[in-house]
């Protein structure tokens, strides 16, 4: 599902009367941006992450950033709204990615995570050449596991008590997209 294509960024078609969603490679620039849409209530809940993020943590992920893979940002009206990527194994499992995806908290159901994720399969696919994209979902969050399914994910197992999560332990589904 290409986007619209420009040299350095994306820009993502939206609706009528809607700002435009410029979809980029993350760099050390987003390093203030990044800390607070990773410190958000609802994004870190459908993440592993850990309350109180340090920006220490981000610069360190921004400046030691995984070769093998893909770091892409959303902005909107030069807001950062949303964080993906993948990370390639290596070895006999080079034709695999582990992918992540975040959204920021007031820009849900508004196409984001819709953009981000087309533009990591796009990548995966055409220019990275895997075959098989793998994540990791809590079982409880209905509209990503819609979103991953509109691109060919399909649930391949459950994690019990995969995590501890808000006082407690919930489930999660592992979910892979197969490249035909």
């Amino acid at each position: 599902m290409p986007l619209g294509r420009t040299n350095q960024a994306n820009e993502a078609e939206q609706p009528p009367g809607s700002s435009r969603l410029l979809i980029r490679a993350a760099h050390s620039d987003d390093l203030d941006a990044l800390t607070a849409l990773v410190n958000l209530p609802g994004f870190r809940a459908g993440t592993l992450r850990l309350p109180y993020q340090r920006a220490e943590v981000t610069r360190r992920w921004l400046e030691n950033p995984d070769t093998e893979g893909l770091n892409i940002v959303a902005l909107r009206d030069g807001e950062l709204i949303g964080q993906a990527g993948f990370e390639r194994y290596r070895g006999r499992r080079a034709h695999v990615a582990y992918i992540g995806i975040g959204v920021h908290d007031d820009h849900h159901g508004t196409g984001v995570g819709t953009a981000l994720l087309g533009e990591l399969v796009d990548a995966a696919d055409n220019w990275f050449g895997l075959k098989r994209l793998e994540l990791t979902v809590y079982a409880d969050n209905a509209a990503a596991i819609a979103l991953y399914r509109k691109f060919g994910f399909e649930p391949e197992g459950l994690l019990r008590a995969f995590a501890f999560r808000a006082g407690a332990y919930v489930d999660a589904l592992t979910m892979a997209r197969l490249r035909a």
